[in-house]
């Protein structure tokens, strides 16, 4: 199992890569043809608006096809998204290529979750796969932005962008080496993806969920705001922010030791109270010093709980509905990403960054006993 869970996760890496490149130069590239922070902002929001529409259907089509249909036709999207903009590199394609790739990343990962999950024999194994593939994400974060800025400056923008188009090439030759597991029979009337929301503990994890992801969209929005405050420099921020996410990287490579010494619901009950802390004392920090520490300790919190978070749904949901269930978390995450940044723009002018820091805390903090709540489930052990 550990050698075809590499090769999964490096697969993942490689669209997201793709992605995540493309997101960071597509930006710069239409700042540099004239375009504004407004329109800017907007091909940004494209590329989580077709996740919004697209992750259940998608969730769905992978229930009945398993692994490697789904992904290879989301890679080939994808590489072809990323190669229309190298071709044709102009604003309205961008915007075309910004949603095509945000439907392909959003279905290879559903995709992945599903077959790894199904993969694990017992808890354990299904926690440490979700420990080693929640990797996948963080560290593509990294490498996409890393190589398409590499390339921009010592040749064009659209040899990266022709050079990140391959990238998902290589990640379906690594997936399609994976067989496809027995397919699950489908129950005989057509489910409606609403139903699962009937379980109230499958609407206690969503919604555990989005505490910690409208946590981290509020970190990565409003620490540049909170440091222009300050007066810090751009590279000041920028670190506050890389230190954020090597944080979170770096606890899911322990996560494989936390999940046989502790249950999910602990890991999450823990990981909220720290946040909540973190978010509590951050505006009161003055330098980027502690503001860089307060993004340490939120970096560890919020990025050890994706994989608690995945364990669980998989634990409550029928295993013919699995991909459903993945679909409409990815479907509230990416809502939340899409509205979100627009909501704390008009709160934030109302009570500052700091207030926004506090507001999240609080609600983080009322959240907490919704974590105690998740111990009752079925388990697989």
């Amino acid at each position: 199992m550990k050698r075809e869970l590499a090769r999964l996760v490096l697969g993942q890496v490689c669209v997201h890569a793709c992605m995540a490149g493309v997101r960071m130069a597509a930006p710069l590239y239409a700042l540099r043809q004239g375009q504004t922070e407004a329109a800017v902002g907007i091909l940004l929001a494209f590329f989580a608006l077709t996740q919004i529409f697209l992750a259940l259907p998608m969730g769905r089509y992978v229930d009945r096809q398993g692994l490697r249909k789904p992904a290879l036709y989301c890679g080939l999207l994808a590489s072809a998204c990323a190669g229309l903009v190298a071709v044709w590199p102009n604003f309205a394609v961008m915007c075309l290529a910004a949603m095509g790739l945000g439907a392909a990343a959003g279905g290879v990962l559903i995709s992945l979750q599903r077959h790894v999950g199904r993969m694990a024999s017992d808890l354990h194994e299904l926690r440490h796969a979700f420990s080693w593939l929640a990797i996948g994400p963080a560290f593509s974060n990294f490498v996409g932005p890393l190589m398409a800025g590499v390339l921009i400056d010592e040749v064009s923008f659209q040899v990266a962008f022709a050079a990140l188009a391959a990238l998902p090439l290589v990640g379906m030759w690594l997936i399609r080496r994976s067989r496809d597991l027995p397919a699950i029979t489908p129950p005989e009337e057509k489910p409606n993806a609403w139903d699962l929301l009937a379980n109230p503990l499958f609407r206690r994890v969503l919604l555990v969920n989005w505490f910690f992801s409208s946590s981290w969209d509020v970190h990565t929005l409003v620490v540049p705001i909170l440091g222009h405050e300050r007066g810090l420099s751009a590279s000041a921020i920028g670190a506050i922010l890389a230190s954020f996410a090597v944080a979170a990287t770096l606890i899911r490579l322990t996560l494989p030791w936390f999940t046989r010494r502790f249950l999910e619901w602990q890991v999450i009950v823990v990981a909220m109270s720290g946040a909540t802390a973190c978010l509590a004392i951050y505006p009161f920090m003055q330098t980027s010093l502690w503001m860089g520490v307060c993004a340490v300790g939120l970096g560890l919190c919020l990025g050890a709980v994706q994989p608690m978070i995945m364990s669980i749904l998989h634990q409550i949901t029928p295993p013919e509905r699995h991909g459903e269930a993945l679909g409409l978390r990815l479907m509230g995450i990416n809502t939340s990403s899409f509205v979100m940044p627009m909501l704390f723009g008009g709160v934030g002018a109302v009570i500052g960054a700091a207030g926004l820091f506090w507001a999240q805390s609080l609600l983080l903090a009322l959240g907490v006993p919704l974590g105690y709540k998740l111990r009752a489930r079925k388990s697989r052990e």
